[in-house]
């Protein structure tokens, strides 16, 4: 009962989190809301994220995983009754720095309470549902979300109600599920950021930060911009395309994951990062010739080559290191990542104000060329004995 409770809340967190994004477009052309108005809510998105992940991280771990998994639970109901009645960019983007915050501190309490309460066996179940759930919560949240808005009624309003009830449900699940940790001392110093890399894996922490920045700094981009790309470059103002659009470049990471395994950490970074790269060319032709269709399988295509190469990258700097060390890399793999999405972000919504939507996305094509280049001269493997199997998450 608590794994299901577990999975199923943590799927809804990032659901949540994803329903306002097809609504970006009307918001943008009934409310008046400008780009830099939607890159300042993937700013923020993010840095609630990187706050909650490095300062409330590991407070589940004292309070207890339930106590904050309802706490995740508040913020994001907090959030979407705050949508309910956007008229300006204020309300999203207050909304949207809650459900940054709320997702942060599920990647750390909720996914923890899904490998405490894990039936031993299959031994492998636990990682994939933390893997794989982030990217899965975040499609099936913005497909549903923008299948209500297009085709039911009161479409500003509905799909907040539904995940609104959503919550409710998954808390009443957590409710009857028992608590994994006993409460503990030391929350207060639980708050103090903690993360670190070891002296033998430093040298490969710039090669690994190039493909954090690059590829995550794209899905920052897809998540302020998807619904005005599906709008304004490729001639629809479906919800449910834009919606598709915001997901083909996230869901495809669960399939390019599994595939750095079968190669070195190194290989997986050089492969992927071209290959990304070049997918990001198929994008902007794309876009170019507001072709629906080639952009769905480029934005996928890019999408998975993103999983490859983060996948060889944290591999790459997780080799050899000792459980106890672990979640300090891990910390602080995850805080480069967002900071690689919110920066672009921030940067990107200030080109807005004298630059069109294709423009702004040919600098995020420079910096993945950039970024290949790097790999391609400086990946090197990990001068490591057992190189660590880890899919993306």
């Amino acid at each position: 009962m608590g794994f299901i409770a577990a999975t199923i809340s943590l799927l809804m967190a990032f659901a949540v989190s994803a329903t306002p994004i097809p609504l970006y477009d009307i918001y943008r052309r009934a409310d008046g809301l400008m780009y830099s108005d939607l890159s300042l809510t993937a700013v923020v998105y993010f840095v609630g994220a990187i706050t909650a992940l490095l300062i409330f991280g590991r407070i589940s771990d004292h309070l207890g995983r339930k106590p904050v998994t309802f706490l995740v639970f508040g913020l994001e109901a907090v959030a979407c009754i705050l949508l309910l009645d956007v008229d300006s960019a204020l309300p999203l983007v207050i909304g949207r720095l809650l459900l940054g915050l709320a997702c942060g501190l599920a990647s750390s309490a909720i996914a923890s309470y899904v490998v405490d309460s894990a039936p031993s066996s299959p031994h492998w179940l636990p990682a994939v549902v933390v893997a794989n759930s982030p990217m899965t919560g975040l499609t099936l949240g913005a497909i549903a979300s923008g299948a209500l808005v297009e085709y039911g009624p009161y479409p500003r309003v509905l799909c907040y109600v539904v995940v609104l009830a959503g919550i409710v449900v998954s808390a009443l699940l957590v409710a009857l599920s028992k608590e994994t940790v006993t409460r503990t001392p030391g929350l207060l110093a639980s708050l103090r950021p903690k993360f670190s890399l070891p002296q033998a894996d430093r040298r490969l922490y710039p090669v690994a930060a190039c493909t954090f920045v690059a590829t995550w700094a794209l899905g920052g981009f897809f998540q302020a911009y998807g619904p005005s790309i599906a709008a304004d470059q490729l001639g629809t103002q479906d919800t449910l395309t834009a919606a598709l659009v915001f997901s083909s470049y996230l869901l495809p990471c669960v399939i390019g994951g599994p595939l750095a395994g079968r190669f070195s950490p190194a290989t997986a970074q050089r492969l992927g990062m071209v290959v990304f790269t070049l997918a990001v060319g198929g994008v902007l032709v794309a876009l170019k010739m507001s072709a629906v269709g080639v952009f769905l399988l480029t934005s996928a295509i890019a999408g998975a080559a993103q999983g490859t190469v983060v996948t060889g990258s944290i591999r790459s700097l997780l080799a050899d290191v000792s459980p106890q060390k672990r979640a300090g890399v891990l910390s602080l793999i995850y805080a480069t990542s967002y900071t690689g999405a919110a920066v672009p972000s921030f940067i990107a919504g200030q080109l807005s104000h004298f630059m069109g939507l294709f423009q702004i996305a040919v600098c995020y094509g420079f910096l993945a060329v950039l970024a290949c280049i790097i790999i391609l001269l400086f990946a090197r493997n990990p001068q490591a004995s057992n190189v660590q199997a880890i899919t993306c998450a």
